[in-house]
């Protein structure tokens, strides 16, 4: 009798707590992606080993699902972090903010940050498939249709997300499809929170492509101005906290800039596509905040306002009627 193997790779809708959520696993790696499409389409947890990738301060999801807070992989748009005031400038017009619509939130200074989908319900799984290849969830987002966020951000566009597990590693791809007359800029990022599990965050090691730092005002909104990284690379983290945003980033032959941390065996690093041209690194400190964000990101913070006041040259657009393309990658080791 021939028994056949079982496929190495596996995806699949499953409930958890009684929420959707599907699940990529690569058997071979043993590796486990699980993400929420109900919850901003959040991959919660990345499992190498047992031992989780991601950040997360709720031992449920069911938990998260009742206080949702960041953790995990959250996507910022359609504004990345910060803008310096409740307006912005796109193609030379002035958009302001709606607070009454409430579908937004301010940092400490009253700034409007991270955009309005975090924690978006309204993200539809289109494909779950598993092949020799890998493990592929595919996800969408129709932003046009949802008039409290285009009356905050009136540019027609749908957003496709699709989280790849290829050889234990993940690749997360956005596509953005704009539908308006008119160019879409384009400031978005991601707030991925990592842990390492094999040494404290003081001994944490952090190694940076990141050549210039972006000047912050005291508001953690940049000048426009750029400075060379002060940082040591690669560097301890010992007690620094970091909260900073850095562009100008050294690349592979293959066009990606890398970012990293690591313990006594295990590292994560992650690698930025060339659209993600910028990276703000998180890394507080305290009772209960052994994590550190590297963060994928398509321009500077406040990156709209700065472009209008022509002090920013990097901001990316989509044209009208024309699509957007990138990925990032997080490649775990040691685990």
């Amino acid at each position: 009798m021939i028994v056949e193997a079982a496929p190495r790779y596996s995806a699949q809708k499953i409930q958890v707590d009684g929420i959707e959520v599907v699940r990529l696993t690569d058997s071979t790696k043993n590796t486990e992606l699980s993400v929420v499409p109900s919850i901003g389409n959040n991959p919660y947890s990345f499992k190498v080993n047992g031992k989780d990738v991601f950040w997360s301060p709720y031992k449920t999801l069911a938990e998260f699902k009742a206080k949702p807070t960041q953790l995990g992989n959250p996507f910022l748009a359609p504004w990345a972090n910060r803008i310096d005031q409740p307006s912005y400038y796109a193609n030379g017009d002035k958009y302001h903010l709606n607070p009454d619509l409430k579908n937004y939130r301010n940092d400490g200074f009253s700034q409007p940050i991270h955009g309005l989908v975090v924690f978006a319900s309204e993200w539809q799984v289109i494909k779950v498939e598993a092949d020799a290849r890998g493990a592929r969830v595919t996800s969408r987002l129709d932003f046009y249709k949802y008039p409290k966020w285009m009356a905050q951000f009136p540019f027609a566009h749908t957003i496709e997300m699709t989280y790849r597990l290829v050889e234990g590693m993940v690749e997360c791809e956005t596509y953005i499809i704009n539908h308006s007359m008119e160019p879409m800029p384009v400031s978005i990022s991601f707030h991925a929170y990592y842990q390492i599990h094999d040494a404290p965050r003081s001994k944490w090691k952090l190694t940076s492509s990141a050549v210039e730092q972006v000047v912050l005002n005291d508001k953690l909104t940049p000048t426009g101005e750029v400075k060379p990284n002060p940082f040591a690379n690669p560097m301890e983290l010992g007690s620094t906290m970091l909260d900073d945003v850095f562009t100008n980033l050294t690349r592979d032959a293959q066009g990606k800039a890398s970012f990293s941390i690591e313990g006594e065996k295990q590292k994560i690093t992650v690698l930025f596509g060339e659209k993600f041209p910028v990276s703000v690194i998180y890394a507080p400190a305290g009772p209960g905040r052994d994590f550190i964000c590297f963060e994928p990101m398509t321009a500077i913070t406040n990156a709209f306002n700065l472009a209008q006041a022509g002090k920013y040259k990097g901001l990316q657009s989509i044209p009208a009627q024309g699509d957007w393309r990138e990925s990032f990658w997080i490649v775990p080791s040691g685990f």
